[in-house]
């Protein structure tokens, strides 16, 4: 447990830094390390939570949240994460679909770490229908991984110039929250055992401190386009890893 703990405590320092969770990273460390697997996705949906508070409450204190940007994607996320999260997979199935999802969201934001830098960009104004639509699909696939979407989300924004680089990241953090809070939902009506769950408290201690850790750091150090970066190719690294042992 200690090793895993500090494992956690390192992706949320990583992932916090860049406004997301690390609910990817967080099921392929788990998977890798032999966790029972259908505890795995609240464990990580809870860590999202506790790493992504922080700073969606920061976000909001500083005015750089765009309810506006974030509410279409959230209306068509917030029924497809709980049936996601309400649907069983077969552990087979699990490996390679996180496999697929580590991958590309790892390419995803190596290509969002561009656009970190970019102050003045052309705000693209999208068709609500559609960004409804690309929270739906976020929002099944996310519930039914377990992890809080954001990953996707940002990069996808950033990609379309749906908004700001500030109001992208807070949308994104806001995102994964409320995502996660309706992923777990659906995740409950399964067969979850509350005391196994409780049992791996010292993770939740460790994402609460990597959390404002990470926060920290994107504040006062380093740009976000080195810690998207370092991110980056560490959800690629976990990827390759995890097809290896799918492989293997």
């Amino acid at each position: 447990m200690t090793i895993l703990t500090i494992f956690f405590f390192i992706t949320a320092i990583l992932y916090s830094s860049v406004g997301f969770g690390g609910g990817s990273t967080y099921l392929a460390i788990m998977l890798i390390w032999g966790v029972p697997f259908y505890i795995f996705p609240i464990i990580a949906l809870f860590c999202n939570i506790i790493v992504v508070s922080g700073n969606s409450i920061n976000f909001i204190r500083t005015g750089n949240l765009n309810i506006k940007l974030l509410i279409p994607y959230l209306t068509g996320s917030i029924p497809f994460s709980f049936i996601g999260g309400s649907i069983y997979i077969e552990k087979e199935f699990f490996e390679i679909l996180l496999f697929a999802i580590l991958l590309i969201a790892g390419f995803f934001l190596l290509i969002e770490s561009k656009s970190f830098s970019q102050n003045k960009i052309k705000i693209n104004n999208l068709p609500k229908i559609f960004s409804i639509i690309i929270g739906s699909i976020i929002g099944f696939i996310s519930g039914l991984i377990g992890i809080g979407g954001g990953i996707f989300l940002s990069p996808i924004l950033f990609l379309m110039k749906a908004g700001y680089p500030k109001h992208i990241t807070s949308c994104a953090s806001l995102f994964i929250l409320i995502n996660s809070i309706f992923g777990i939902a659906g995740q409950l009506t399964k067969n979850i055992v509350l005391s196994e769950f409780l049992n791996f408290w010292p993770l939740f201690i460790a994402v609460l401190l990597g959390g404002q850790i990470g926060s920290y750091l994107n504040i006062k150090f380093l740009s976000n386009r080195i810690l998207a970066v370092t991110t980056s190719l560490l959800v690629i690294f976990v990827a390759i890893r995890m097809g290896l042992r799918i492989l293997s």
